[in-house]
């Protein structure tokens, strides 16, 4: 019979009709019964290769796997089996365990070669496919081949027939070239997704219109370019951080910062909105890019002109008025640089990720610009903002070139690892055009984070301990770009630069924030009340101080 559940004992597979149970820890120290309780599943030409502790994890399978046993013939001999054990059951448990092993020897003798490998094949998948990891992975491979079959559906159908209210259904393109599974990087953004839930919702909702035009803002990257200007603005250096009644100079106006977020974030999507209008042919070919609501026809492209023009106007306007003309004039400029500039050189020359970097150097500018004006003393121009005679504004610059460096580790790791689908779509980049350059230039920008930070503390803008607490993640970062020029990409280290870009950026800024010059001292004076005295005896020598009144005139 067999035994209860949950317990240790369990049916050998050489006899499951029979009542032949043995212990799962009492076989685990039986290599010879081991190897034979996997002497189904395995052929017999490969039964001898198997090693013992590749073996050990049958004992980990579940019973209804092991329990399956082919042929008419082999239940016969396992019910001769089960009669010769069931009158030898006052012997001792070794004899009974070795004459199990003998029988299982003949057994294996007497089955058919071909039937123990199609047994052996098919047992062998079920065992694999029932593993948690490999659920796991086919349900990613699956689901990134419907998202790619879907998106190709789409731009096969747009280009033969464009519909005017964002539906496409299924047609097939060529699949593009696409490098091996360990070195691809995640390419389901965060655009890509609400285009694939845009597609699934009717098409007259309000819902899918809303999911489509912020897919066509790409808000992830939008964010990023947010949070850089904002960080800028938080580390410019105001006096009376905390206590603004002390001097005349103002603190951060929260509504600045209201105006400054809101017109960079418009101003941000007017440009990524231009750059999809500029290229979808060339968006069509890449998997990483044909699942774009323009590809996929879920937004007209009148609908896309009138959306970039709205946020560009909305979003240089809110600049203008709620911060300075400087910072409005740095957005426009941005959008000029990135749709204008840079997407067309994509297919030009090399240049263009210099161009792409120079534009993700411009939003620190904005911030710290919009933060200048709140304290300038003369007549705000962009001089003094950006160019101010005592060295004020060196902060800024070093805080554009830090985000101007940041690009080209990411962008060089991102872009080798799609280096095919780039030469496919006609896109020249050093990732496929030079591979040796481009890993050199993603270690040469990755040293000149060093000095950068060095830069931050002699600019006033952090204080010099950030320069040591900064060097463990620039080292990690230069260890992976040494690694990435090391095995030119291969062996997972374009996957190790990419990340450790990724966190790059938010453990520095983080890092500057909280070591910003001077904002300890100021919280710590504001919580002792240290200061204080020296204030009360300003003020009582100001009082003090005799008043002259303007005499009257004389008549």
């Amino acid at each position: 019979m067999r035994p209860p559940a949950r317990s240790l004992l369990r049916v050998h597979i050489l006899d499951p009709s029979a009542g032949l149970s043995l212990c799962r820890q009492c076989t685990a120290r039986q290599p010879r019964i081991q190897a034979l309780s996997l002497s189904r599943l395995v052929p017999r030409r490969t039964a001898t290769s198997v090693t013992l502790p590749r073996l050990s994890a049958n004992y980990f399978l579940p019973n209804n796997l092991l329990d399956r046993v082919p042929g008419a013939a082999a239940t016969q001999r396992h019910a001769t089996i089960h009669n010769s054990n069931s009158k030898n059951k006052s012997k001792s448990k070794s004899k009974s365990l070795a004459d199990a092993a003998v029988a299982a020897t003949s057994l294996e003798d007497s089955a058919s070669s071909t039937n123990a490998q199609e047994t052996t094949t098919t047992t062998t998948s079920r065992v694999n496919a029932d593993l948690p990891h490999r659920r796991r992975q086919e349900a990613r491979r699956k689901a990134a081949s419907d998202a790619a079959a879907t998106a190709a559906a789409s731009a096969a159908s747009g280009s033969s027939a464009p519909v005017a209210d964002g539906s496409s259904d299924a047609a097939s393109t060529p699949p593009t070239p696409r490098p091996s599974d360990s070195d691809v990087l995640p390419s389901q953004d965060a655009s890509s997704a609400l285009t694939t839930m845009a597609a699934s919702l009717p098409s007259r909702s309000l819902r899918r219109s809303f999911s489509a035009f912020l897919s066509l803002a790409k808000p992830r990257l939008t964010v990023l370019v947010v949070l850089t200007s904002m960080a800028s603005y938080a580390l410019y250096p105001v006096p009376s951080f905390l206590t603004p009644a002390v001097t005349e100079s103002p603190s951060l106006s929260p509504l600045t910062l209201l105006f400054l977020t809101t017109g960079t974030a418009l101003c941000s999507a007017a440009a990524n909105s231009l750059n999809m209008l500029y290229e979808p042919a060339t968006d069509a070919r890449m998997s990483r890019t044909r699942n774009r609501p323009l590809v996929r026809n879920l937004v007209s492209r009148r609908g896309a002109v009138l959306f970039a023009l709205a946020t560009a106007a909305a979003g240089t306007a809110a600049l203008y008025y709620g911060v300075n003309p400087t910072v409005a004039f740095l957005g426009a400029a941005n959008i000029a640089l990135y749709a204008g500039v840079y997407t067309p050189l994509k297919a030009v020359t090399v240049a263009n990720t210099w161009v792409g970097a120079l534009v993700g150097g411009i939003p620190p500018l904005m911030g710290w610009a919009a933060a200048a004006g709140e304290s300038a003393t003369g007549d705000g121009t962009w001089r003094e903002l950006l160019l101010a005679r005592d060295g004020g504004s060196l902060g800024g610059w070093v805080l554009a070139a830090f985000l101007f460096a940041w690009q080209f580790p990411h962008f060089m790791a991102l872009s080798w690892s799609i280096r095919d689908e780039y030469r496919a779509a006609g896109l020249r980049m050093l990732a496929w055009t030079n591979p040796a350059r481009n890993a050199r230039v993603a270690v040469r920008y990755s040293v000149a984070f060093v000095p950068l930070c060095l830069g931050l503390c002699a600019a006033g803008v952090t204080e010099w301990s950030f320069a040591l607490t900064s060097s463990p993640v620039n080292g990690w970062l230069i260890w992976q770009a040494v690694r990435f020029w090391r095995y030119d990409g291969h062996k997972g280290s374009a996957r190790g630069l990419f990340w450790a870009s990724v966190w790059h950026l938010p453990v520095v800024m983080v890092l500057a924030l909280v070591q910003k010059k001077g904002m300890w001292s100021r919280v710590w004076r504001s919580i002792v009340g240290y200061g204080d005295d020296e204030d009360e005896w300003v003020e009582d020598e100001l009082d003090e101080m005799p008043v002259v009144s303007p005499s009257s005139p004389k008549t």
